[in-house]
């Protein structure tokens, strides 16, 4: 796992953990569909999830737009590891992966797992969200730093929310 450079007592640490982790998922979404016909976008699904997003985050007594925000992002994030993977995959054939995971049974539970998780954190540190605060307890650098440039971007791309309101 991706190790992080927050301080004791860091608010954002475990979001971010939490954004790298599901970044890193996207490969095994991108392996569910690489050649099988299914599409990087997916509206129907995307939907579903920020109607879940938004109703979870009610039920918490939490306004929605923060989150819902934030799991556009999440959703932008994995499209974009998926594309540079399947353009990866397209050109090198023997970096693709060994077998198709199912994304139904297999992807798909971890990425609702995750979820939770993370509208745990939104939870935990909405009231602290400010465009400077996060660059100040942690570092994305140290964060991504072990990440190739793809999964790089993508973490970046998942946490904007967080750094720009």
């Amino acid at each position: 796992m991706v190790g992080l450079a927050a301080g004791p007592g860091d608010p954002f640490g475990p979001l971010a953990e939490l954004a790298v982790r599901r970044v890193m998922l996207s490969d095994l979404v991108a392996a569910a569909k690489f050649g099988t016909g299914r599409q990087i976008d997916d509206p129907v699904r995307e939907q579903q999830i920020l109607d879940g997003v938004v109703a979870e985050s009610l039920r918490r007594g939490m306004p929605s737009g923060p989150p819902a925000r934030f799991f556009r992002a999440q959703i932008k994030a994995s499209k974009i590891v998926q594309r540079g993977l399947f353009r990866r995959w397209e050109r090198h054939p023997d970096e693709r992966p060994g077998r198709t995971p199912d994304l139904e049974t297999e992807v798909r539970p971890q990425l609702d797992l995750l979820t939770e998780q993370i509208l745990g954190q939104l939870h935990a540190t909405v009231e602290l969200w400010r465009p400077t605060m996060l660059c100040g307890i942690w570092r994305l650098d140290d964060i991504v730093h072990p990440l190739d440039e793809l999964h790089r971007h993508a973490v970046a791309v998942s946490l904007h929310p967080v750094f720009v309101r």
